[in-house]
């Protein structure tokens, strides 16, 4: 469906079935859809015929997660004809998409990454199989079994797969995750998992894409999100966000909210708000968002990077950083973590690791970090989740 009607130039609203009522209809309501299939999918029937184009001619409309507060839709419009076949093109060559592709969708397809890799792999000429809701004894399964040769999917997939031991892997030529930072361990374990060559990574967001991130760079820069995709240039401004000017074909607006397309675009620059550095190798380095910064005392204080050192304790699977407000310091730093670490011996790797600033000040084990359906964690959730009342 959405295929198709991308294909007629008709711009389909992708949202989440699983929403509540509420939710949803709030969202329908800002994004003033002419027809709302999800009501009456039965209108979508019928016996009349359009022509199709060959690729699609506009990109859907998601909205944003919400990880840092209401929900943007984002907007491309509808696509010139060069412009259209030029991001079709795009998409299939960075991956290599082909007739031979066997495409395993792990992730749900109301999310832009999921939809856009099942939705490139049709256009090339391959297949896409669809298991179901995610489930690590099912998906293993299809690995096993269906022999895919391709799949998109996040951290935790990869966590919970590898966890198992009983995945055959061998028919991978490539894996591409993304959409939360990848633990350093997990990674590795990853790499060593799967066929030489096949495990990638890009950074990228609903909004636009940033960077592709090869097995090799990744080892020669561990922790990096690899360099530019073909056609971007990454730099960072002077308060350390990123900026990547970006093709013709992948510019988009905030729906109806011109000011916030105006703060997000610098004539063909975009940032989504994510501080980084590019090094002199053109390797892009993530430090996290601002909205997730944690001024203490009036230092800047980068979740991302109090979580690497965490991630590196070998009694961690995984962890995650904010802030919560502190009389004294404005914020303190607080972290909550999966893992068999002792709260007290993971306080005294990060005492030797980080400056004082930087250091925990109190650490909670949890069996799961809250997360969002694509992955990322949800920190502003980790107060209630932990009951710190004045979080």
């Amino acid at each position: 469906m959405v295929l198709g009607a991308l294909r007629t130039g008709i711009l389909p609203v992708v949202l989440d079935p699983a929403l509540p009522a509420a939710e949803r209809a709030a969202l329908a309501e800002d994004a003033d859809p002419a027809l709302d299939a999800g009501d009456e999918p039965g209108r979508l029937l019928g016996e009349d015929e359009a022509d199709l184009a060959d690729v699609p001619l506009a990109r859907p409309m998601h909205y944003t997660s919400g990880t840092t507060g209401r929900r943007k839709g984002v907007w491309a419009g509808v696509l010139t004809e060069d412009d259209a076949r030029a991001l079709a093109a795009e998409e299939i060559e960075l991956w290599g998409f082909g007739p031979a592709d066997r495409h395993l969708v792990l992730s749900p397809l109301h999310h832009s990454a999921p939809l856009r890799f099942a939705i490139h792999t049709l256009l090339a000429g391959g297949e896409v199989l669809l298991p179901g809701p995610f489930d690590a004894a099912r998906a293993a399964r299809a690995i096993t079994e269906l022999r895919p040769t391709t799949a998109f999917c996040v951290p935790t997939h990869l966590q919970r797969l590898l966890a198992r031991g009983d995945v055959d892997w061998s028919s991978f030529r490539r894996l591409v995750h993304a959409g939360a930072p990848c633990p350093e361990p997990l990674k590795r374990a990853a790499l060593a998992a799967l066929p030489g060559g096949s495990v990638w990574e890009f950074y990228g967001s609903t909004e636009a894409q940033f960077t592709v991130c090869s097995p090799e760079d990744w080892l020669a820069h561990p922790g990096s999100v690899g360099r530019a995709r073909p056609g971007r240039r990454l730099e960072t401004d002077e308060r350390g966000q990123l900026w990547c000017a970006v093709p013709p074909w992948a510019r988009f607006e905030y729906w109806r909210a011109p000011e916030k397309t105006a703060a997000a675009w610098r004539g063909d620059r975009v940032t989504v708000g994510d501080l980084g550095r590019v090094d002199d190798d053109g390797v892009v380095w993530l430090d996290g968002r601002r909205e997730d910064l944690v001024i203490s005392g009036g230092v800047n204080v980068y979740p991302a990077e109090v979580e690497a050192v965490l991630d590196a304790h070998p009694g961690v699977v995984e962890s995650a950083v904010f802030g919560v407000p502190d009389p004294d310091w404005g914020q303190r730093v607080v972290a909550a973590y999966v893992g068999d670490a002792d709260a007290g011996e993971l306080a005294d790797w990060a005492r030797a690791r980080l400056a004082p600033a930087k250091r925990p000040k109190a650490l909670h084990p949890l069996p799961d970090l809250p997360r969002t359906s694509t992955g990322k964690v949800r920190r502003l959730d980790l107060p209630r989740v932990l009951g710190l009342k004045d979080g």
